[in-house]
């Protein structure tokens, strides 16, 4: 397993996701955004300077973290706008070497009351989805849907709904989103999901992992983040369970501690932030080397195994 992480949540520049990935000791990250703008909608000199920087560094990036058909998004939003999107994303990636493009379902539809509508276009949601996904496929690449607050992130028949309905789609599991995350098979308030039945149900589908920790209350619908190992999400068993299938690919960190993606609210200074993002990396090493893996260079191994 290969270590790597949202760069992005410890430093806004370039300069600054490259000095704590290399602080980890770590060669990858997963970009998302630079100085706040999504990497597939850099101006092009400010996507060459980001990409110069990881190759002068050494560091590679395992995955496009992109915002595509994601939880902000209306699946009833210009199709147009979403292929060009992805589209550029595809360029992109092929100029970072990377095969992996995080996307999502769009948002789910909600009455008033936040209760999700009986009609969620399933139609048009998978023939968008079918033709975005196609935009990747058709190079080679490989899109991973991630188990959020989308349509396929509503429980695991969503998600298997979706790898039905949409070929070439894999999936990426975030640890921590199952208990950050309604279940809408139930009545309000609705308990969170179950991260280790998620798993277990859709592992084999999985060829990234977000590692995050942490849980919603499901009467204020507060969201609390912790570090690896210390809430709900049984990140320490999900592990052990990849160490022990023989699971191979990027284990990718999302502390959300310091500053979360989807709340503007919620920010630190970079110095805190750097700071989290180390200490979380730090974590994620020692957790995996008390699973009994050689932890090294970025990278977790079985004893005279494979990564």
């Amino acid at each position: 397993m290969r270590l790597s992480g949202f760069a992005d949540e410890a430093a806004d520049t370039a300069e600054g996701q490259v000095r704590v990935t290399r602080a980890l000791g770590w060669k990858w990250i997963e970009a998302r955004n630079v100085g706040g703008v999504n990497v597939h909608d850099l101006p092009d000199r400010d996507f060459e300077a980001f990409r110069a920087s990881l190759e002068a560094a050494g560091i590679g990036v395992c995955c496009l973290g992109s915002s595509i058909a994601n939880w902000g998004r209306s699946v009833d939003e210009d199709f147009a706008e979403s292929l060009a999107t992805a589209r550029r994303a595809a360029d992109r990636m092929e100029a970072l070497g990377t095969r992996l493009v995080r996307i999502m379902s769009y948002a789910v539809l909600v009455d008033s009351e936040g209760n999700p509508l009986g009609d969620q276009k399933k139609v048009r949601r998978f023939e968008r989805l079918r033709e975005l996904c196609g935009v990747f496929t058709e190079r080679g690449m490989i899109p991973v849907h991630e188990n959020c607050f989308n349509y396929g992130g509503m429980g695991v028949e969503n998600t298997r709904e979706l790898l039905a309905e949409v070929p070439g789609l894999k999936l990426v599991f975030d640890t921590g989103n199952p208990a950050l995350t309604p279940d809408f098979s139930k009545p309000r308030p609705r308990p969170n999901q179950d991260s280790w039945a998620s798993w277990t149900a859709l592992r084999d589908h999985v060829v990234h992992i977000h590692v995050k920790d942490g849980w919603r209350d499901p009467a204020t619908d507060k969201e609390t983040y912790v570090y690896p190992g210390e809430g709900p999400a049984r990140v320490r068993d999900i592990l052990a369970d990849c160490a022990a299938r023989g699971w191979s690919g990027w284990l990718s960190i999302e502390p959300h501690m310091a500053v979360v993606y989807h709340d503007p609210s919620v920010s630190s200074p970079e110095a805190a932030r750097e700071a989290v993002y180390l200490e979380y990396g730090r974590r994620l090493e020692a957790l995996l080397s008390g699973l009994g893996l050689e932890v090294r260079d970025g990278e977790a191994r079985t004893p005279g195994g494979g990564r």
